[in-house]
């Protein structure tokens, strides 16, 4: 019975052991958890542990097979040998592998925390025979060109951390499993992605009397206004910051040159820059906005740190500079009418849809590039499982369009 329960220990701890997890573990050992430190010196060698783990347990079932062996002999006889072969394997079988380590994969850190104390020891005062054996099963596996060092990474790749993410329904509330994914997602994200594209951009012509100028400003939405002369890419002056300049702006003597002082250089970011470098970029430079510049150095748009974030926490507010995708109708039949500026990685976000995003950024654009072609009003094409219908046209743009998901139908 005590060589049983020997095998059990041996045999529980070695799927324990094998069944811990190793970033539960980390965590727990940097929290101070003395059995979870044994358990992960343990495991830093794996071929030492599960040496020693099974050096004991087939110690003590052989131990055990040979006592039976003999009491079945002095019983019964050399008929005894067959009968206590087959009763010591089913007990085993069930008392000494299967149960204790079923149990042990259910519960890991209930087995192998405790285990850890008594392995330590015993691997110390085994360690010659350890080694011993471990020398010739590595030296075999060698033979095979199989590299020991490799199981010792455990680093996650992005999908799996995403994997861990949706899987974490009950640790997690919606919403944080939501932004852990969109934090995840900066990095595939270029800031071309989410910028103000430049027509939308609310900036002040200077071209014009100093009463003009102050209206202008007076109705900016933004904290933060581009300042220049004729159009923004003839001649940028620099970035206005409304709340450092309200002091001048109160004043009735108030000149052009007055503002112009106030402003302050443009920061200039490539289209491709990808969000997570970017969010670094806004702090180390101190800055809150930036022009987004295409590779001719023309400017396409403008994105400001809390358009950033926006894609991190979702949408921050309901002021004028929030970009999120507004639906003109819900028709009957189910399908949806879309202006076709809308940025189809914003429809694709609010409505749930999986329009491609790797082309055109908006609606727009992705039937141009489709047709190749200005359509007529009526034109129909299927873009996956989405149908598009051209409702509205201008002289050199769709304007509104009919969205069909088929998946949905």
């Amino acid at each position: 019975m005590l060589l049983i329960i020997l095998s059990a220990l041996f045999s529980s701890s070695e799927t324990g052991m094998m069944a811990l997890n190793k970033y539960r573990l980390k965590h727990q050992a940097k929290s101070g958890n003395k059995a979870a430190l044994k358990a992960q010196k343990l495991l830093k060698s794996p071929d030492r542990l599960l040496g020693v783990i099974l050096l004991g347990n087939n110690f003590v079932n052989i131990f055990a097979s040979s006592i039976a062996t003999i009491i079945a002999m002095r019983l019964l006889g050399e008929a005894g040998i067959a009968l206590a072969a087959g009763l010591l394997t089913l007990v085993i079988l069930i008392f000494a592998e299967v149960a204790p380590k079923t149990l042990a994969a259910i519960y890991p850190e209930k087995i192998a925390y405790p285990a850890a104390y008594f392995l330590e020891p015993l691997l110390k005062l085994l360690s010659p025979i350890v080694w011993f054996v471990n020398f010739f099963a590595n030296g075999f596996l060698k033979m095979f060109r199989i590299k020991l060092k490799e199981s010792d990474h455990h680093e996650l790749s992005q999908e799996e951390l995403q994997t861990l993410i949706d899987e974490a329904t009950g640790q997690l509330p919606g919403e944080y499993r939501s932004m852990l994914t969109s934090i995840l997602q900066l990095e595939s994200v270029t800031v071309e992605d989410v910028m103000i594209p430049k027509q939308e951009v609310y900036g002040v012509n200077i071209d014009q009397p100093i009463d003009g100028i102050l209206k202008a400003i007076q109705k900016s939405p933004y904290t933060r206004i581009p300042i220049y002369r004729g159009t923004i890419d003839d001649d940028l002056i620099g970035i206005l910051n409304l709340r450092r300049a309200l002091p001048t702006l109160m004043r009735n003597d108030v000149t052009l040159k007055d503002l112009v002082k106030l402003t302050r250089p443009a920061y200039y970011v490539p289209e491709t820059t990808s969000l997570n470098i970017q969010l670094g970029k806004f702090n180390l430079n101190k800055r809150r906005m930036a022009l987004i510049v295409d590779e001719y150095g023309d400017i396409q748009g403008l994105l400001t740190m809390e358009d950033l974030l926006e894609e991190i926490v979702g949408k921050l507010s309901t002021d004028a500079k929030s970009k999120q995708p507004e639906m003109i109708a819900v028709n009957e039949d189910g399908s949806w009418t879309f202006d076709a500026s809308e940025f189809i990685r914003d429809l694709n976000k609010e409505y749930d849809f999986d329009l491609p995003t790797d082309g055109p950024k908006t609606l727009n654009g992705l039937i141009q590039e489709e047709l190749e072609s200005l359509p007529n009003i009526g034109t129909c094409i299927r873009i996956d499982d989405y149908v598009l219908e051209v409702l509205e046209t201008s002289s050199n743009a769709i304007e509104k369009i009919r969205l069909i998901d088929v998946s949905r139908n």
